[in-house]
């Protein structure tokens, strides 16, 4: 769950829209804090995300004459994340 002040910011802040000024944000955080005091702040309807569960990831760093660090890890049920080191 996150944080109330980020959830009632959800609420506060229509995202990359054109707003005049700062106060507007602001004034609406006022109005938001107010109505959701007592917590049980829904999820706004215009809100939206993605989860991500990844299976592998791989960290590259570059190195001379292209002899590079890559490193694989993997994700293993039994204990926890593998990790090779991979050819460049």
């Amino acid at each position: 769950t996150r944080p109330f002040g980020s959830q009632i910011g959800a609420w506060s802040s229509p995202q990359s829209s054109i707003i005049s000024s700062r106060s507007i944000l602001e004034t609406k955080l006022d109005e938001m804090k107010r109505k959701f005091k007592k917590g049980g702040v829904p999820l706004p309807s215009f809100w939206g995300g993605f989860r991500i569960t990844p299976e592998t990831v791989e960290f590259w760093q570059g190195g001379q004459n292209r002899i590079h660090d890559r490193f694989l890890y993997s994700k293993s049920d039994d204990i926890g994340w593998n990790l090779n080191r991979l050819a460049p």
